[in-house]
């Protein structure tokens, strides 16, 4: 993983768990046990879910750009099926609060993507080599 890839990570992540934290309170407090734990469960599930895309996509970066856009469709592809998975399996669970799971998950979702579009704004990463000599003219 590049230095840039890190510092995104956790400009993205530790806000996150921040505001995540702030969400298990809330829960706690407007909707008992149940309602932290749905928190805690969205608040992980977040976590882990954009961990993991920032992490594949940054190895897959270094193989080449094709890859790097694959690894991020397909990134996107398995949340997908994954969130679609565990909506059928626990949609009528009575273990947590449901409102306060999806509402952590929505929240954190916005405070994670928010904060990784200031970090990559703020990263200066070149996109042309400025040591770069074109081919036949001269040197």
């Amino acid at each position: 993983m590049q230095a840039n890839d890190v510092r995104v990570l956790k400009s993205a992540a530790l806000p996150t768990l921040v505001v995540g934290a702030f969400a298990v309170a809330v829960s706690l407090l407007t909707a008992g046990g149940k309602g932290a734990l749905g928190a805690a469960i969205g608040v992980l599930l977040v976590a882990v879910f954009f961990s993991v895309s920032v992490v594949a996509v940054s190895y897959a970066a270094k193989v080449s750009p094709q890859v790097m856009a694959m690894a991020a469709m397909g990134s996107y592809l398995v949340k997908v099926v994954v969130i679609m998975v565990m909506l059928a399996t626990f949609g009528d669970t009575t273990a947590w609060n449901s409102k306060a799971f999806a509402w952590s998950v929505v929240v954190c979702t916005i405070v994670w993507t928010g904060f990784e579009v200031r970090a990559f704004i703020k990263t200066k990463i070149l996109y042309v080599d400025p040591e770069a000599t074109v081919p036949g003219k001269g040197d």
